[in-house]
């Protein structure tokens, strides 16, 4: 006789309530194995979308219990809301004189404490009064653009900023200090001058807070030890304990990172303009001083150089790729989604929301999510649901609440999307401009990247 087929999401979960029922199963490990389900990805469509700001959303992000979310946008205002039911809970002026790029809450300060960085170099901190008002106050600031804040896991103090001008900055609020770090450098070795990493994104590793990566205008993720610094400046610190580069990428000039990530497992996610999005393993990087290892590596099993064949080098895993998006015009992030950071998401540049499964990198799901382009996507805390902004003057919250599932298709299946015409503006960041520029002399091939600026927009995938 033969058995009605199941899909294996849904036997899966029937499964695991009978083991729960039974005993077998604790509850919370139910709770987050059923969180992870493929079948709420494969059902995600927009709930509520938050149209209160008058320019591009440049930045969104949940507070810890996951019932208020904070935007920042090109109007330089900040909102916080509750997104269920689209309200705003408060809205304030940023203090900055041009785009806010990035808003975040402190951790356990009862979301009375955010800080900010825009497109003025100025990092900022916000503080709600009992009766609503909110003092912003000037921490510190770039040279340039700053571009990120990475903030410290369970710390209702510490965070870092990252900008243009190649400078990371750490920030204690306790008292309302910040500390100049270093200045991230093109040149690895400790010898000679070289030129300025012009910085996009930072992030902090949730399993050690010790560690964090950078990256920017170039190939290499750098990732430092703050244990490492001498508070009273007496370390030579700007230096990286480990560096991460896809293997066809080192060396090469034409890329840079524009989004970071680290996993609760403490994996690398790398994000590169006109290219792909690589996840790393931990400790699966080149070393310190990656083009010193490229160049033993080249050496050994040869008789000429004596201590390269000396060294017994292991190669780094093959990162895992991630394919069928583009990156190409603006500073895109990208994230992990899932209770154990299952799948990988990012947007695009066709407007479109592309959705990975993390292990393996199976293309899921592509969901329109803006007319001209999304940058950000920011996964809730404790369920399956994400926010994405990007070129729009919205907010889209997306839950698990389609009674069909969307149907299974490849990557390369996807139609390249009309965008509809619509005035917009940013500025680039000077990695692009530069990209930009050569591709138009020839030095980079880019045949297959114009786009028509005639009428609509069309978005071709990678």
């Amino acid at each position: 006789m033969r058995r009605p087929w199941r899909h294996p999401a849904s036997w899966a979960a029937a499964t695991g309530l009978c083991l729960r029922e039974v005993g077998d199963l604790l509850p919370r490990r139910f709770a987050r194995r059923a969180a992870a389900s493929e079948d709420l990805v494969m059902r995600l469509q927009i709930h509520r979308k938050l149209d209160k700001h008058t320019g591009c959303v440049n930045t969104v992000a949940f507070n810890e219990a996951g019932d208020t979310l904070i935007s920042g946008s090109d109007d330089r205002m900040v909102m916080l809301w509750e997104w269920d039911t689209g309200s705003v809970k408060l809205e304030f002026h940023s203090g900055h004189v041009a785009n806010v790029f990035q808003a975040r809450f402190m951790p356990c300060t009862d979301d009375q404490t955010l800080v900010t960085c825009a497109a003025d170099g100025e990092v900022r901190l916000a503080k709600i009064q009992d009766g609503g008002d909110v003092i912003t106050t000037l921490l510190g600031d770039h040279a340039g653009r700053a571009h990120n804040l990475a903030i410290e896991p369970g710390s209702p103090y510490i965070f870092y900023s990252c900008g243009e001008d190649g400078l990371v900055q750490h920030f204690d609020l306790r008292t309302n200090t910040a500390t100049e770090l270093f200045h991230c450098r093109n040149n690895f070795s400790k010898s000679g001058s070289s030129s300025i990493v012009h910085l996009n994104t930072i992030t902090i590793d949730p399993r050690n807070p010790n560690i964090f990566a950078v990256g920017g205008s170039n190939a290499y993720a750098r990732v430092y030890d703050i244990r490492k610094y001498k508070w009273d400046g007496s370390s030579d610190f700007g230096y990286p304990t480990d560096c991460y580069c896809a293997p066809h990428l080192i060396d090469n000039r034409s890329v840079g990172i524009t989004g970071l990530a680290f996993s609760h497992q403490s994996e690398l996610l790398v994000s590169y303009n006109d290219e792909n999005i690589y996840l790393f393993p931990k400790n699966g990087g080149l070393g310190p001083d990656p083009k010193l290892s490229a160049k033993v590596g080249s050496n050994k099993g040869c008789k000429s150089t004596k201590v390269a064949c000396e060294q017994d080098i292991d190669e780094p895993p093959a990162p895992q790729a991630y394919v069928g998006h583009r990156n190409r015009e603006t500073v895109k992030r990208v994230s992990f989604m899932g209770p154990n950071d299952e799948y990988v998401a990012s947007g695009s540049d066709c407007g479109r929301i592309f959705i990975w499964r993390k292990k393996d990198g199976k293309f899921l799901r592509a969901m329109e999510g803006d007319e001209c382009i999304v940058n950000c996507i920011e996964p809730h805390p404790h369920a399956m649901m994400i926010a994405s902004s990007g070129i729009d003057n919205d907010v889209k919250i997306w839950t698990p609440s389609a009674i069909e599932r969307a149907p299974i298709i490849n990557v390369e299946e996807l139609r390249p999307r009309k965008r509809r015409a619509k005035l917009w503006h940013f500025d680039l960041p000077d990695l692009l401009i530069q990209q930009l520029l050569a591709s138009e002399h020839g030095d980079v091939s880019s045949a297959d990247d114009e786009e028509s600026s005639e009428g609509a927009e069309e978005c071709r995938v990678n």
